[in-house]
């Protein structure tokens, strides 16, 4: 619809929406749903909520001062909504209430395509501004829903800014957003290398593949979810290492099985649906795959980690990852362009997640069944899916 320049401007914005949701996880991400069982809603929301706003405007601002403020005041909506929006949906996984968690992570992709059709058919905004217009009319709506649900059950005679209760927020959120930041640029400083070495229609190219890698791990992620709700109110170790292995090989034969079907789809549908432009889709997808199976395993081990607030070992991982694609980016991409950042990338992730698995394993033993379902599990499985 807006071509690869135009889908090169919105991955820039949205991987700058995304580092700037690594600054403001730090109240609103894995502390919010860490502390939710330990402490009263009124006590942790104000924190989140407070430094929603001041984060989405402040750096956001700034990034406007580096590289153009086109799109800076979509970016400042965009970062206060989608903080605020985190909290609701995060406090919710701290609560257990996963049911609520899964529908409102659904309802942003519907909704925000619903709004994009709006603009484009209806409105008749057919210019890359329908895209995030659509995206804040999303958010805005999703959170009046969401604050609703969760200030219905808060006493607000007992909001308060403790001192200690923030520095725990803090403390716990910086370090697993260290982690997330790190894994986010090994992720996606692949998309500023291209941009600068190749251009930026080089950029929407390579996006459209790394998009069909996110849609992909969007299993292992709800799993990961799941995994760690659980394991922040289990205090049985053993209980939550028998799960990890369970959710780690649901994803595991999930992913692959995306992978697969993905990869037997002909080149000449992706050109048919995105241009012709994308006729390269089936290929990046090719030399991601490994990468692609290799996070989605290791995400559930990570959120894992996260559960027990053992936080070193992400931030390790995520650095070895980082090291690997600096130092070969600047050799590779000049000279193999979209192919050398699918490689890079892969390589990446599959030794960042080796280190993870390595870490696991030094806890439990291994077993080859780790990667293999059960009998009783399919149908368990099967069971929850005709449910839903």
């Amino acid at each position: 619809m807006w071509g690869s320049e135009g889908k090169g401007v919105i991955s820039i914005v949205i991987a700058d929406l995304t580092i700037i949701s690594f600054f403001a996880n730090i109240f609103v991400g894995s502390s919010m749903s860490y502390f939710a069982s330990k402490f009263k809603v009124e006590q942790i929301l104000p924190f989140a909520y407070l430094w929603s706003v001041i984060i989405g405007i402040l750096i956001p601002v700034f990034f406007s001062f580096n590289h153009g403020s086109e799109y800076s005041n979509y970016l400042i909506v965009l970062s206060v909504l989608s903080s605020l929006l985190a909290t609701n949906v995060n406090l919710f996984v701290g609560q257990r209430n996963i049911k609520m968690f899964n529908l409102y992570t659904v309802l942003q992709q519907i909704i925000h395509i619903v709004f994009i059709v709006i603009n484009v058919y209806i409105v008749k905004i057919t210019s890359v501004d329908s895209y995030f217009i659509a995206q804040i009319s999303c958010f805005g709506l999703l959170f009046l829903v969401s604050a609703f649900q969760v200030l219905r059950q808060c006493n607000f005679k007992n909001i308060s800014f403790s001192k200690e209760i923030g520095s725990k927020l803090f403390d716990y959120g910086w370090k697993t957003q260290l982690s997330a930041f790190l894994q986010f640029l090994n992720n996606r400083l692949s998309f500023y290398f291209l941009e600068y070495f190749k251009g930026i229609v080089s950029v929407g190219v390579f996006s459209v593949g790394i998009a069909f890698s996110e849609a992909i791990w969007t299993v292992s992620r709800s799993l990961s979810v799941v995994l760690y709700a659980d394991v922040i109110n289990n205090k049985n170790s053993n209980d939550a290492i028998e799960k990890t292995k369970v959710s780690l090989r649901v994803s595991f034969l999930i992913t692959l099985l995306f992978i697969i079907i993905m990869l037997l789809i002909p080149a000449e549908v992706y050109s048919m649906i995105f241009g012709k432009d994308f006729n390269q889709t089936k290929e990046i997808v090719l030399f991601l795959s490994p990468g692609i199976l290799a996070i989605a395993v290791s995400n559930i081990i990570g959120y894992y980690f996260a559960g027990i607030n053992k936080l070193r070992i992400l931030n390790v991982k995520a650095i070895v990852g980082l090291i690997f694609t600096v130092i070969s980016s600047f050799f590779i991409i000049p000279k193999w362009g979209i192919k050398g950042a699918c490689v890079i990338t892969s390589i990446s992730y599959c030794l960042s997640s080796a280190l993870l698995f390595w870490r696991f394993y030094q806890i439990t033993d291994f077993h080859i069944k780790d990667f293999i379902l059960s009998k009783a599990e399919i149908n368990l499985l099967l069971k929850k899916v005709l449910k839903k």
